[in-house]
């Protein structure tokens, strides 16, 4: 599983036009399932997002110490399905797929991490799995990191 995680000002996507999610200050989310993806991932990765410190302790003071989760701050969430992050683009001119999991069940796993990242009680918005979108992002800092949670023979790391 990988995720782009942005910490935002503000992001939204559409879809032909039509709004279908929209955030204020917190976190976007771009997702990408691998065939090899578990439950176990999805966990993983949902603490890992709402636990990480990339909000500074104090309003105002942008350049202090990052001591604050999405969670803590009371952040919002924009989780958009992006089943290019797992492109693999050694080779040729066009990116292979193949490491990406199915479209069915891909959708399946990325309902279910919406699901654990809902449980936090913030609020949180997604894009139209699927759909051909256009994600507006306010990157607040620019804050941008990749996280990534491999499967290791069908089972997770610890």
């Amino acid at each position: 599983m990988r995720v782009v995680l942005q910490r935002v000002k503000s992001s939204q996507v559409t879809v032909s036009g039509r709004l279908v999610g929209q955030i204020d200050r917190g976190l976007n989310l771009l997702v990408g399932i691998a065939n090899t993806d578990t439950e176990a991932e999805l966990d993983w990765m949902a603490k890992k997002c709402l636990g990480l410190r990339l909000f500074p302790d104090s309003d105002g003071e942008e350049n202090g110490r990052w001591d604050k989760s999405v969670t803590d701050i009371g952040g919002e969430l924009l989780v958009v399905s992006q089943f290019t992050l797992y492109g693999d683009c050694r080779k040729g001119r066009r990116p292979s797929f193949d490491k990406s999991a199915k479209p069915t069940s891909a959708k399946v796993l990325f309902e279910k991490f919406v699901e654990k990242l809902k449980q936090s009680g913030l609020r949180v918005e997604t894009g139209e799995f699927g759909a051909m979108m256009e994600v507006s992002i306010d990157n607040d800092g620019p804050v941008t990191l990749l996280l990534e949670r491999e499967a290791i023979s069908g089972k997770s790391e610890a």
